[in-house]
């Protein structure tokens, strides 16, 4: 046991580490000794990466509009100068078709044969598309015989067909009183098995050879029953303002 009022002194541990005094004249300053495995490794620099290639792209050249070149269409049985102004978007519809073609088919634009030739002029398709895609938004009509005129009006415009709101108001009341579910059950065409339909009392083989693209096929629907009896009217009667009886 120690004497009283007297404190063992710890035991210092020697120094794990062992210093290196560098002489700065009379100073010494204590470094700690690097290792030789240390000392000997040599710090790697990444290497630099290679400078990026500049790639010259050969210039496009701008591509060169084609010309359109004119068409012709040889005429096939059941056609009509309407029916191939719609299907081939011939600017002007059927009456520039038809004045194109006048010498070939003759004074009746409603008559033409099998095997004739048309001059189509330019082909328009690709005029048609432009005009569609800058097309104004869609109108909204009415249900009922105001709208579906005017919705019929709009797109006969749009196909070069003729006619007019009276025109066409004075024939839907005089053929079906502006019922599009009238159909004629007791004339030569019901009794053929073909009767007349709709607003304009069409048969369904002329609603088929003169339906305007963009409509129903159905013919009781009334914007399509009328759009197609009137481009009938159109081809045969020169427009349904022409029209004030059976036809």
């Amino acid at each position: 046991m120690p004497g009283l009022g007297k404190h063992r002194r710890p035991k210092q541990r020697p120094i794990a580490r062992k210093l290196a005094f560098a002489g700065t004249g009379g100073a010494a300053l204590a470094l700690p000794l690097i290792s030789a495995t240390t000392a000997g490794a040599a710090v790697t620099q990444p290497a630099a990466a290679p400078a990026a290639k500049t790639v010259t792209l050969p210039a496009v050249k701008p591509a060169v509009e084609k010309t359109a070149v004119p068409l012709t269409y040889s005429v096939t049985v059941g056609d009509t100068l309407s029916k191939i102004a719609v299907e081939h978007a011939v600017n002007g519809g059927w009456q520039a078709l038809y004045q194109a073609n006048r010498s070939a088919i003759g004074a009746n634009p409603s008559v033409i044969r099998p095997g004739l030739k048309l001059s189509l002029g330019a082909a328009a398709k690709a005029a048609a598309a432009k005009a569609t895609a800058v097309a104004k938004p869609t109108a909204s009509y009415a249900n009922n015989l105001d709208g579906w005129i005017r919705q019929s009006l709009d797109i006969m415009a749009k196909h070069g067909i003729p006619g007019s709101y009276n025109g066409i108001l004075r024939n839907v009341m005089r053929e079906s009183s502006g019922n599009p579910l009238a159909i004629n059950n007791w004339d030569s065409n019901a009794a053929a098995g073909i009767p007349s339909k709709g607003l304009l009392q069409v048969i369904d083989p002329t609603f088929r050879a003169y339906h305007v693209p963009g409509t129903a096929l159905d013919s009781y629907d009334p914007v399509a029953n009328i759009t197609a009896a009137c481009n009938y009217a159109a081809a045969r009667y020169g427009s349904i303002d022409n029209v004030n009886g059976a036809y």
